[in-house]
């Protein structure tokens, strides 16, 4: 993958920061993870994402949004809403699965919806990210080459493939992303919290490797819980349920740090706003002392961002 991924501020024309902010709907509670917790309805999610003022939206797991192109294209069109990627688990390691049929199947969704990117993690195989296995290096040689495989095949479908390093997959941590970054073409989804929590440093992968990457999801994290995870001492589902993720500006991401990276170096792609969350029950239940559930938090990232966006420098777009 050339370092030009992005291209430079100076000659290519980036659209406003303001026009490339998206949603997803795990910041509203909805996981693929089996038992994750009470799932908001597909209606709801978009519609709130629509008032608060997001353009587009990912697509969410498999079975959020309705399975056929037209059907699909009616409800997000309904909202406001363009499909600008999915997060797609598959597994990358195991010589003996290939991922490309998986995978080809959300190219051709998100190809069929006008979105750009698939947004693939590595997989561990088991349900959860609570647990993983270690690698040997025949495993991480066959990672890498179907990192490169998927790359070829998202082209084909005129999306761009991204690597999304994950807590519980099988590239969690800096190093594990840098091995991912020297080993294999595939451009990077920088996610702000999961590359902290798992020990990375996000503001250096964004001012080191700007042209790698292609498409973000924005998060912040709280750092003492994003330590006892690395600790052992809690899992990732129990620090999640604890309130782990946090708006944007309230928790210990650099945001503005990495927008200003990347924005420097003329990142085009989009910001998604992730606040991973797990809910107990309908925060909009008079009875649940929830209130009005996620719908303020993401106001308030979106505020933030846009804030950061607006101060003098090269952020502003």
């Amino acid at each position: 993958m050339s370092a030009g991924l992005a291209g430079t501020a100076a000659t290519r024309l980036v659209p406003p920061l303001a026009e490339r902010v998206a949603g997803a709907p795990i910041s509203w509670g909805v996981c693929e993870v089996p038992g994750w917790g009470w799932q908001y309805d597909p209606g709801t999610v978009l519609a709130q994402m629509q008032a608060v003022g997001l353009r587009a939206t990912e697509f969410g797991p498999d079975g959020f949004l309705p399975a056929d192109a037209d059907q699909r294209a009616r409800v997000l069109a309904a909202h406001g809403l363009s499909a600008v990627a999915q997060f797609v688990p598959v597994v990358l390691h195991d010589p003996d699965h290939d991922p490309l049929p998986q995978a080809r199947e959300a190219m051709v969704a998100l190809a069929d919806a006008g979105a750009s990117v698939v947004v693939l993690a590595a997989a561990s195989g088991s349900e959860g990210y609570d647990e993983r296995p270690v690698l040997d290096d025949r495993a991480w040689a066959t990672l890498l080459a179907n990192l490169d495989r998927l790359a070829d095949a998202a082209r084909d479908h005129g999306l761009t493939a991204t690597l999304h390093p994950h807590v519980g997959t099988m590239v969690e941590t800096g190093e594990e992303t840098a091995r991912v970054l020297a080993g294999s073409r595939v451009a990077l989804c920088l996610d702000t919290g999961h590359l902290l929590i798992g020990g990375g440093d996000p503001v250096a992968v964004a001012v080191q490797h700007p042209g790698r990457i292609a498409h973000v999801h924005l998060k912040d994290v709280r750092l003492d819980l994003a330590r006892q995870v690395q600790a052992g001492e809690v899992t990732y589902t129990e620090a999640v349920r604890a309130g782990m993720y946090v708006p944007l500006g309230q928790g210990d991401v650099d945001v503005a740090a990495i927008v200003r990276a990347l924005e420097g170096h003329g990142y085009a792609g989009w910001y998604v706003l992730e606040q991973d969350t797990i809910l107990a029950g309908d925060p909009g239940d008079p009875g649940d002392p929830g209130g009005d559930g996620p719908l303020e938090s993401v106001r308030a990232s979106l505020e933030h961002l846009l804030a950061v966006a607006a101060r003098p420098g090269p952020v502003g777009g």
